[in-house]
């Protein structure tokens, strides 16, 4: 079983560290209710990552994308037309939201998403595209686009 913990350090490098897709399988963006895991490697295939995307089955607006590493750790998920999120020291977070990887808390914490790195929130399409630009992802799976994306 992978190791869920991590120091901040570790998280942080492994969020930075620029990734590739690792073959050319063409993939379906989901449709609603749908959800895909694409594996990624980084650029020297020493680290494997995985990108996940998640739609919700009646809310178009509700999508989660998530960058994984080491199988298992939440590095960054970002999480599109939920409900509000309650961090552990009590603060409210509302949607859309971001959640980083904290040392000693996992994925548990949120922030709002920032305006610098995200610039169509409305748009699921675009924000896949800067969410993989986030997560340092510099050869991108190859996604084809379906009717609601």
């Amino acid at each position: 079983m992978a190791d869920t913990s991590l120091t901040q350090a570790e998280a942080d490098a492994l969020l930075a560290l620029d990734k590739r897709r690792v073959d050319g399988t063409q993939w379906d963006y989901p449709d609603f209710g749908g959800r895909i895991t694409v594996p990624l490697a980084s650029t020297d295939r020493r680290e494997s990552f995985l990108l996940d995307l998640r739609r919700s089955r009646i809310d178009l607006a509700k999508c989660t994308y998530q960058n994984r590493g080491r199988q298992v750790v939440i590095l960054a998920r970002l999480d599109l037309g939920s409900a509000p999120h309650r961090n552990p020291d009590g603060a409210e977070i509302a949607s859309p939201h971001l959640h980083l990887y904290r040392e000693g808390f996992g994925d548990k914490w949120a922030s709002p998403v920032p305006s610098d790195h995200f610039s169509s929130l409305g748009d699921t399409w675009l924000t896949l595209e800067d969410f993989m630009r986030f997560c340092n992802i510099v050869e991108p799976p190859f996604i084809r686009r379906g009717l609601f994306s």
